[in-house]
């Protein structure tokens, strides 16, 4: 068989494929090779619904389709091709109060966000739709910037456009295996001969799963069975034509015009089917499922609720196709940990709307490091193994499709494929009234419940039921101690001569410091954004203790080993399993462990940012002086199988003390009132360390050359040109981040987080503000549709001088 070369290839010719092709060679690059086993759009692309929706939860996810409302306006032009693009909007029914105040949400959201999106009346709605029966509509919500397209036709054009830039599309061409050697594919097997290439993207739907098995790999993508149903002729097709595209989430179903005055009807049921668990079969190409239409009669019984037309006319077909989907129901992209040269692009659910712009990230991703957004929700490295298992993945993959239109309150957690992970005390906090969420396949405290209160999450746009109980658990911590199980917290060791020199190439931090310190740093990118937010305890010469988020530890080990040294100087060891963390916090902290420890833990013998190994009762214990809530405190990180031991001793000398155990959610109202910042929504990769107010930990008088330097040294010179700024009002306004602030009635920023503090009795709130507004106070922030004044303060709020940290 022949051997060939290029320089990127790209395995999949859906308009994931093509896109990353077509921004590629826009890109300037030659030798952009992609191979389809079939021919192109030939997987799931051709039977996509084809609605182009922009608005979703994560602000750069939103700006990454806007991207491709942005490719689609100019690709007829480029290629001379017509693929039916239709910008005509798209509307959002409000069948109930609550679905109106959803879409208030949603509006302030798209407003942080840059995307014009109307809230308008029942009547508004149906003079854009007039099929639509407004009888109980509560309103509407409307994009003008939306619209759909002709899924195939789009595919086409953008794989014409590459080709005209130089891309070579081989169709026909199936992929069999790999070789691999030393993290980095060598070859790529295929019906036509080897492949070598710097670059290898999998782009490849609902195959990707079956080729990442092939490497080794359990990739957390999937497919599920998706119908819908495309309708005879409507009295006036010029009406029809001109119609937005249409969804009503309360009855489950979405309308897409079509050719001919038909309309696409389509919707999100109960119990899917999953497709393909165990095995694809190989000639699966332009193919479809066998109609289940007892399966979509729930779906077209809402629709004729919605649009009684519907029931006059007949359905001409009848579409169940398999779509590819994800563990969690978002994308799956970036470079694949353990590989040097593996590029995942999978798992689009909405992959038309999304094509455009998520194939301008992965080619700034191959060529650039990184892409220009920050994609962390969509990031290969959210997931951890177990999420590839057919045991989570599937029964994950239907639960959140059923939710796809859903009603989803803030806060809300899946009710599949839970139990995975245990801490030691999962029993014991059970057994107290513990609510669980999920993170990363750990249960972890939620709240909990007191006597008399059902352990259930207690859910809501505005006063939650479980905001009082998880308040209760905020002034324990505040006034008295309180235990907070951490046992999910990702760790990891790192080893070896060259240990040292690998983190001070890497963090922002001076780490040459005394065996026992604790030094809280920060990863940067080169553009001086912050990629990882770590704990880093010295425990030797040649030996540190990391601890980072129990969602982050993927990601950030990821970001560690790409950056070690070749020569086997510095090893990155995962002990995750092997401690578990009980947080001892409060100002009666350090009562409740002199009780209990054999060793002094006075502040003159054990003060803040150190760390000892104690003994608790018969266990040693790892105890960092740290924590995450703003008061004294240590987090004691215990050997797993001592944990229930070093807990039951740390409760029962509690007693005396008024102990009291705490939440996530307590967590949270803590950490905002201290000024604490969580990596992924307050600081991100697109946030440098100066800007977010942490530019303290910048050392770069007492150490050399690090990642990001250049820009750090510029911002610490020259001010940046954007920072981080608290927030307040005196209300108590139901925020959790995503809000617009405004000044002047002009969008200034998103909120990054939001909250209550029980403490200092005012909502906090943090957001980015442009130096221009620095020496502004007053603001408003836009809470489902109503302006609420805001008052810019320093920050934080509580205890600014850390005299209670440091007790």
């Amino acid at each position: 068989m022949p051997r060939h070369s290029a320089r990127h290839l790209i395995i999949g010719g859906g308009i994931i494929g093509c896109s990353i092709a077509y921004h590629l060679t826009r890109a300037g690059e030659r030798d952009v090779v992609l191979l389809e086993k079939a021919a192109l759009t030939e997987g799931a692309t051709w039977h996509a619904a084809g609605l182009v929706g922009q608005l979703r939860s994560s602000r750069n996810t939103t700006r990454m389709l806007k991207r491709s409302v942005a490719m689609y306006d100019r690709l007829e032009a480029e290629t001379g091709m017509k693929f039916d693009w239709r910008k005509v909007g798209s509307l959002r029914l409000a069948a109930t109060p609550e679905r109106l105040k959803e879409c208030r949400r949603l509006a302030t959201m798209a407003r942080s966000f840059g995307l014009e999106m109307e809230v308008i009346t029942p009547a508004e709605a149906q003079a854009l739709f007039p099929y639509i029966d407004t009888a109980g509509l509560a309103g509407a919500a409307f994009i003008p910037s939306d619209g759909h397209v002709d899924p195939a036709g789009l595919c086409l054009a953008i794989a014409a456009a590459a080709r005209r830039q130089g891309a070579d599309l081989r169709q026909g061409v199936r992929v069999e295996d790999f070789d691999c050697q030393d993290g980095r594919i060598r070859r790529v097997l295929t019906s036509e001969g080897d492949w070598e290439a710097e670059t290898v993207t999998l782009a490849a739907g609902m195959w990707s799963r079956e080729l990442g098995a092939r490497l080794g790999l359990k990739l957390p993508a999937c497919a599920v069975e998706h119908q819908y149903v495309v309708t005879e002729p409507l009295p006036d097709p010029d009406l029809v034509r001109g119609l937005p595209t249409l969804r009503d989430p309360e009855r489950l179903v979405y309308y897409k015009p079509d050719a001919g005055g038909r309309l696409v009807i389509g919707g999100y049921e109960d119990d899917t089917v999953p497709f393909g668990a165990h095995g694809i079969p190989g000639d699966f190409v332009r193919q479809l499922l066998p109609d289940n239409l007892d399966r979509f009669a729930p779906l077209a019984e809402l629709a004729g609720r919605v649009t009684p037309i519907v029931n006059e006319v007949g359905i001409r077909q009848v579409i169940n196709g398999p779509i590819p989907y994800s563990a969690d129901g978002d994308f799956v992209m970036g470079w694949m940990p353990g590989f040097d040269n593996l590029m995942i692009a999978t798992g689009f659910l909405y992959g038309i709307a999304a094509g455009g712009g998520a194939g301008e990230m992965i080619a700034e991703w191959i060529l650039e490091g990184r892409p220009s957004l920050d994609l962390w929700p969509l990031d290969v490295r959210r997931f951890s193994r177990h999420h590839g298992s057919r045991a989570f993945m599937y029964p994950r993959a239907v639960e959140h499709y059923a939710h796809h239109y859903k009603m989803r309150h803030p806060g809300q957690e899946a009710a599949t494929a839970r139990g995975l992970r245990l801490s030691p005390l999962h029993d014991r906090l059970a057994r107290a009234g513990a609510v669980f969420g999920s993170k990363n396949g750990w249960e972890r405290p939620l709240w909990f419940a007191p006597e008399g209160v059902p352990p259930v999450d207690q859910l809501a746009f505005e006063h939650p039921g479980w905001a009082v109980h998880a308040a209760e658990e905020h002034r324990a911590v505040r006034e008295r101690v309180a235990l907070i199980d951490q046992t999910s917290f990702s760790k990891f060791e790192l080893i070896g001569p060259g240990a040292l020199a690998a983190l001070q190439s890497l963090t922002v931090s001076d780490m040459d410091r005394p065996v026992g310190r604790v030094i809280h740093s920060q990863i940067c990118n080169e553009a001086g954004g912050i990629e990882a937010d770590l704990t880093i305890t010295r425990t030797g010469p040649e030996s540190f203790y990391i601890v980072t988020g129990a969602g982050f530890g993927v990601h950030d080990g990821d970001v560690i080993r790409r950056a070690l040294p070749r020569d086997g100087s510095a090893h990155l060891i995962e002990v995750t399993s092997a401690r578990a963390v009980i947080n001892l916090c409060g100002p009666k902290a350090r009562d409740v462990l002199a009780e209990v420890a054999e060793e002094d833990v006075s502040a003159a013998a054990f003060p803040f940012a150190t760390c000892r190994e104690i003994t608790i009762g018969a266990a040693p214990v790892r105890a960092i002086r740290i924590g995450y809530v703003g008061e004294l405190g240590w987090e004691l990180h215990v050997p797993t199988e001592f944990a229930l031991h070093v807990h039951d001793l740390l409760w029962e000398a509690g007693q005396p003390h008024g102990i009291a155990r705490a939440g996530y959610r307590a967590i949270d109202s803590l950490r905002l009132e201290k000024g604490y910042l969580y990596w992924s929504a307050d600081i991100t990769p697109d946030d440098t360390p100066v800007e977010a107010g942490l530019g303290g930990r910048v050392h770069l008088k007492s150490k050399g050359a690090f990642r990001g330097r250049a820009v750090l040294e510029r911002q610490m010179a020259e001010g940046p040109a954007r920072r981080l700024a608290t927030f307040v009002s005196e209300e108590r306004l139901p925020v959790t981040g995503g809000e617009t602030i405004l000044c002047d009635g002009e969008t200034v920023a998103p909120c990054t987080s939001a909250g209550y503090g029980h403490t200092v009795g005012r909502t906090i709130l943090y957001g980015y503000l442009p130096k221009a507004l620095w020496e502004r106070e007053d603001f408003a922030l836009e809470v489902f549709g109503h302006a609420r004044p805001i008052r810019r303060v320093a920050g934080p709020l509580h205890d600014p001088g850390n005299l209670r940290l440091k007790a």
